[in-house]
């Protein structure tokens, strides 16, 4: 059980728990999720944290085989600039390690916009909070869960 999964628990969100054996020497944390369970990389969703105007934080999810475009980021956060965060900023924001950063059950919950392709599949899979651990979970239910914003945020 992670702070995601006790998130979901509590909003009464119906999500599947899948996990893998995490290789710490893969160059794609994501990438090896969709491998290592055999999806399709569009349904495997990375969780990136932006910095926006310089001056707060945002989550992005997009799918893993796309790169974040950061000028829609910061179009959909209503931001002139959107920049990656440090790593570091990241994971003490969220709680959780670089890797295994989930949009849910974080320190402080972030305005949070989820790509999208995520309204095309009926499942998508996005970090439980610890690295080879996955939550599946309806797009419908992942935005809910994160008031988020749904728009074309992937390179």
């Amino acid at each position: 059980m992670t702070p995601a999964t006790k998130a979901l628990d509590l909003a009464g969100i119906a999500y599947d728990v899948v996990s893998y054996p995490h290789d710490p020497s893969a160059d794609s944390y994501g990438g090896e999720a969709a491998d290592a369970l055999g999806l399709d990389q569009a349904l495997v969703f990375k969780t990136l944290v932006a910095n926006v105007d310089s001056r707060s934080l945002v989550v992005a999810v997009v799918p893993v085989g796309y790169r974040l475009d950061l000028k829609a980021l910061a179009r959909s956060s209503g931001a002139k600039k959107a920049t990656m965060a440090n790593p570091s900023d990241a994971e003490r924001s969220s709680g959780y390690v670089v890797g295994g950063i989930s949009p849910l059950g974080q320190r402080k919950q972030l305005p949070t916009v989820i790509d999208e392709s995520c309204n095309e599949i009926d499942k998508i899979y996005v970090s439980a909070g610890k690295r080879g651990v996955e939550i599946a979970i309806a797009p419908v239910d992942l935005i809910e869960a994160l008031s988020a914003t749904v728009a074309r945020i992937r390179a």
